[in-house]
């Protein structure tokens, strides 16, 4: 039978943990067809967060892909142009403003404010 050190369950929890929060961020990529390749190329390292909050340039999104795959995402050669094409296309320069979600806390934080008006 496999035995675990305790330390060493806890170091497979902690990083369990975050593996699991990369993607358990309320925003999500945009649908396209490059949605679902895009999403097992990034989430499993960072949240959606991290991208959509970006407007690079076409040139600036070809820069973080290189990046990104020395760095160690997992892109198909078939697939690199086309996801530049995506992310460039949604999260753009010329994209409006990244505008954050609002969160249960924020909004119970509001909600409480006004109630003292």
């Amino acid at each position: 039978m496999f035995k675990l050190s305790v330390s060493a369950l806890a170091v497979a929890l902690i990083f369990g943990g975050v593996a699991a929060g990369a993607t358990s961020s309320n925003e999500e990529l945009p649908a396209g067809p490059m949605q679902e390749k895009a999403g097992a190329a990034c989430l499993s390292c960072h949240e959606a967060r991290i991208i959509v909050q970006q407007r690079l340039s076409k040139a600036a999104w070809t820069k973080e892909m290189d990046k990104m795959t020395k760095w160690g995402a997992e892109v198909d050669p078939q697939d690199r142009d086309a996801l530049i094409d995506y992310f460039s296309a949604n999260f753009g320069p010329d994209q409006p403003p990244y505008a954050a979600p609002k969160t249960a806390h924020e909004s119970a934080s509001k909600s409480r404010s006004k109630a003292k008006h």
